[in-house]
């Protein structure tokens, strides 16, 4: 389990109803190169309170240079901003 926290640029799809659904994420990787990935599927979504500030972590699953990545993606409520919480596998 690799634990690594950083700021993403995230493209979201929003319901009527109000739910998030992460599409595709860009990041900055080791070579400091801009890394695009396209999200295959949410696995779950779970609503988090941390100190009073609320987040929902989306579990996801996708295809990053032919290698399946497992996720977690945070994001905080009140500053609307996404993270990469940690790559499961």
């Amino acid at each position: 389990m690799e634990q690594k926290i950083c700021p993403v640029d995230v493209i979201s799809l929003c319901s009527a109803g109000g739910e998030i659904k992460p599409l595709r994420l860009r990041m900055e990787n080791e070579a400091h190169g801009l890394l695009r990935i396209d999200i295959d599927e949410v696995i779950s979504v779970k609503e988090i309170q941390y100190v009073g500030i609320e987040a929902q972590v989306f579990l996801c699953r996708a295809m990053v240079d032919r290698e399946r990545w497992i996720f977690e993606l945070k994001y905080t409520i009140r500053t609307h901003t996404w993270c990469l919480l940690r790559r499961v596998c």
